[in-house]
């Protein structure tokens, strides 16, 4: 249990953090300052074009055998975070940032040009604008990939396995090698994945069955209904809008 709340803290502290690395980010590559643009353009191309495995193992090994940086363990709250836990949030953030950049950046221009237009005309600031205007309606469009990239997020924290942290995958490893069992600890291992995905999955549906509650005349009212409307959408649900 201990190995699976670790994966699970892993995952959540990562996805936060490039959340908000992927939205200052996303914004930078649409501010009209070239140096800003080219600067977040530069992190976007650099990031994803690096293996999170390669990643990993340059924020927990590299930078201290280059001597510019050795994470060492910290106690917050009571919880002791290992050197390489942290290394693998960090590395996992700053993967998943370049990728939410681009999430958010698409979801920022599916804002209509004519509303941000007359938005203007009415007198709002920048950051009204952004509070009131761009972030509810890029927010319907973020959400999905946003959900699906956590869901991935999930499965990628066993290749923090490499650098030594105690999650899920790594357990196994430890166990396969003592009891000899690693087909059947391999299928346990999968299993636990399977689920902490599926129970994502519905959480997942809940938050967008409500981000689209209005393209439906019926609204669905019970929990399975909206976990039934993410999973089972149905065809006729634009020509119910008309």
């Amino acid at each position: 249990m201990i190995a699976l709340g670790r994966t699970v803290l892993m995952a959540v502290l990562a996805m936060l953090l490039g959340l908000v690395i992927g939205v200052l980010v996303g914004f930078g590559r649409l501010s009209k300052f070239a140096p800003i643009r080219a600067v977040c353009a530069f992190y976007v191309w650099l990031i994803r074009g690096i293996p999170v495995l390669v990643l990993l193992v340059l924020f927990f090994s590299g930078l201290a055998a280059a001597g510019f940086f050795r994470f060492s363990d910290i106690t917050l709250f009571g919880i002791t975070m290992s050197a390489s836990f942290q290394a693998a949030v960090l590395g996992l953030a700053i993967h998943e940032g370049a990728y939410m950049a681009e999430i958010v950046r698409n979801g920022i221009q599916a804002v209509q040009r004519g509303q941000i237009e007359a938005a203007k005309s009415l007198g709002m600031g920048t950051f009204q604008l952004t509070r009131r205007i761009i972030l509810p309606q890029a927010t319907r469009v973020i959400v999905p990939p946003l959900g699906n990239d956590f869901n991935h997020l999930l499965k990628t924290t066993s290749l923090a396995s490499v650098i030594g942290v105690q999650e899920i995958f790594q357990l196994t490893e430890s166990m396969s090698a003592t009891t000899f069992k690693t087909f059947e600890l391999l299928i346990v291992v999968s299993i636990t994945y399977l689920a902490l995905t599926t129970v994502w999955n519905v959480i997942q549906g809940l938050i967008e069955a409500r981000l689209r509650r209005h393209e439906r005349d019926e609204q669905p009212t019970t929990l399975f209904a909206k976990i039934g409307y993410y999973l089972w959408p149905r065809g006729d649900a634009a020509m119910e809008r008309r």
